[in-house]
C-alpha cells in the first residue's frame, strides 16, 4: 500500500468520511467510518497531514489529533468549495479538503485552545440572551400597539410600556394584561442574566495584562477587549494592521477589473463579534464628537465634515483595528496620534 501523506476528513456527528492521498495527490483510500471506528483509525494511523473544514467540533478534533502526533490544518469552508467536483456529497467533500490543504497559497484557521473556546462561549451566550430579550421587547411592543399603546424601539422604553400597562385608564382585557406581565418577567430575568455575564467579563478583564492594554485604546471597553482575546487569532499571523482590519470585514468589497478599482459596501466577511463591538465603540465616539466637537484639524473632524456618520464610524473602527494590531504586536499601550503630533 502506498504511503498516505494527507488525509481529508469530512466531519459529522456519527459518520465520518475520509480521503487519503499520497505525496503526488493520487487517492489511496476512501473510507466511511462510525465515530468509534474513526477515533481508532486515526489513532493507529502513522502521523501525517490531517485536514478538516473549520466547522462544529473541528477544534476539538484538531487538539485530539495533535496529541497523536499528526499535523492538523483547518480550512475555511468557503476555500474548500472551489475544489468540490460536480455534485456535493461526503466523499467529494473529503477529497476536496485533501486537495485544498496542499495548495501553497491556502489560508488556514488557527487552532483554538479549550480556554479560548470557553471565552468565546461566554460571548455567544450573552449574544443569545440579548437577542432573546430584544425579541421579547419587540413582541411586547407589537402586542400593545394593537391596543393603542405606543413606545419607541429599544430597551430603555420598556418601563414606559409597563407604566401604561399599570395605568387605571388602560382598560386592557385581563388576558392581555396577564400575558404582558409574563413578557415583562422574562425580560427582567434576561436582564439579570446578561448583567451577570457582563460582570464576569469585566472581572476577568481586570486580571489580564493584555486586556488592560487594549482598553487604553479609545472605543475599546472590557467587553470588546475580552472579545478580541477570545476570537482573534495570534496577531503575528497578520503582516500589518491593514490585514487584521480586512480579516474583521472592515474594508469595502472589491469588484475591480481591467485596472479599474471599484469599491462597494463594507464586506462584513470577517469576525462578526469583534467587528460589531468595534463599530459600536466607534459610533459612540462619533456621537460624542458631533455633540461636543471633534479636535480641531483632526482626521475625525475632516471626515465628519464630508461623510455620513455611519461611514465615519466604520472607518474609525478600521483605524482602531489597526491600532489594536500595533498594540498587541509591539506590546505597547495606545498612543494618541493627535497628542503625538
Amino acid at each position: 500500500m502506498e504511503e498516505v501523506t494527507v488525509i481529508g476528513i469530512d466531519l459529522a456527528k456519527s459518520v465520518f468520511q475520509l480521503h487519503g492521498a499520497d505525496a503526488s495527490g493520487r487517492p489511496v483510500f476512501r473510507k466511511k467510518l462510525s465515530r468509534a471506528q474513526f477515533t481508532r483509525f486515526v489513532a493507529e494511523h502513522p502521523p501525517c497531514l490531517v485536514a478538516m473544514e473549520a466547522c462544529a467540533s473541528s477544534h476539538y478534533w484538531e487538539r485530539e489529533f495533535m496529541k497523536l502526533g499528526h499535523e492538523v490544518r483547518l480550512i475555511p469552508p468557503i476555500y474548500v468549495k472551489p475544489f468540490v467536483k460536480r455534485q456535493k456529497n461526503d466523499a467529494n467533500d473529503a477529497e476536496a479538503i485533501a486537495e485544498a490543504v496542499v495548495r501553497p497559497t491556502m489560508r488556514f484557521v488557527p487552532v483554538k485552545s479549550a480556554e479560548q473556546q470557553a471565552r468565546s462561549m461566554v460571548f455567544k451566550t450573552r449574544d443569545l440572551l440579548v437577542r432573546q430579550r430584544n425579541a421579547l421587547i419587540n413582541a411586547l411592543r407589537g402586542h400593545l400597539m394593537e391596543y393603542g399603546f405606543i413606545a419607541p424601539p429599544g430597551r430603555t422604553f420598556v418601563r414606559k410600556l409597563e407604566a401604561q400597562l399599570d395605568a387605571p385608564e388602560s382598560m386592557l382585557p385581563s388576558g392581555v394584561t396577564e400575558l404582558c406581565r409574563l413578557h415583562l418577567e422574562q425580560i427582567g430575568s434576561l436582564d439579570v442574566r446578561i448583567i451577570r455575564i457582563e460582570k464576569r467579563l469585566k472581572e476577568e478583564a481586570k486580571n489580564d495584562p493584555e486586556t488592560i492594554r487594549l482598553q487604553t485604546a479609545p472605543g475599546v471597553g472590557p467587553v470588546s477587549a475580552m472579545a478580541i482575546q477570545a476570537f482573534a487569532p495570534p496577531m503575528e499571523g497578520f503582516r500589518r494592521g491593514r490585514d487584521f482590519a480586512a480579516w474583521l470585514g472592515l474594508v469595502p468589497v472589491q469588484k475591480s477589473t481591467g485596472g479599474r478599482q471599484i469599491l462597494g459596501r463594507t464586506s462584513k466577511m470577517g469576525q462578526r463579534d469583534i467587528r460589531r463591538l468595534l463599530i459600536i465603540g466607534a459610533m459612540t465616539r462619533v456621537r460624542w464628537a458631533v455633540k461636543n466637537g471633534p479636535p480641531k484639524g483632526s482626521w475625525l473632524e475632516q471626515m465628519l465634515g464630508r461623510k455620513p456618520r455611519m461611514l465615519v464610524a466604520i472607518a474609525l473602527a478600521n483605524k482602531t483595528a489597526r491600532a489594536i494590531w500595533a498594540m498587541m504586536t509591539k506590546q505597547e499601550d495606545y498612543r494618541d496620534p493627535v497628542l503625538a503630533a
